[in-house]
């Protein structure tokens, strides 16, 4: 038996951000740049296993990266999440009839609640 190799499972966007590290990495470059380093500090994880998971995001297009000197500058290109944005956006409307019928309940057993010698039965 002959080992082939392994397809890409991260294509995509939806892929990329599926693992929680990356979307780790991700929420880290959303406030601004940062080294490879900088990342494996604040997410206490070695730097090889943050470089692999930068590589992924990059190529995907997720993150940026920018030589200054000796020093690699990882950002986020938030504009790659986009249709990720766009297919949530679509259950929107699922979520927002959700709440209100949350809230409809809510205030339905307050208000029984409310009314002058009614007991709690149980």
């Amino acid at each position: 038996m002959t080992d082939m190799p392994r397809s890409p499972t991260t294509t995509d966007a939806f892929n990329a951000i599926a693992e929680k590290r990356r979307r780790d990495i991700i929420h880290q470059l959303a406030g601004k740049e940062r080294s490879v380093n900088d990342l494996a500090e604040l997410l206490g994880v070695a730097q090889p296993q943050i470089s692999k998971h930068l590589r992924v995001l990059r190529e995907v297009k997720l993150v940026n990266v920018r030589q200054d000197g000796k020093h690699r500058w990882y950002s986020l290109n938030a504009n790659q999440l986009k249709p990720v944005y766009e297919w949530v956006q679509t259950f929107e409307r699922f979520w927002d009839h959700q709440l209100s019928n949350i809230k409809a309940v809510a205030e339905a057993k307050a208000a029984e609640q409310k009314q002058p010698g009614k007991q709690k039965e149980g």
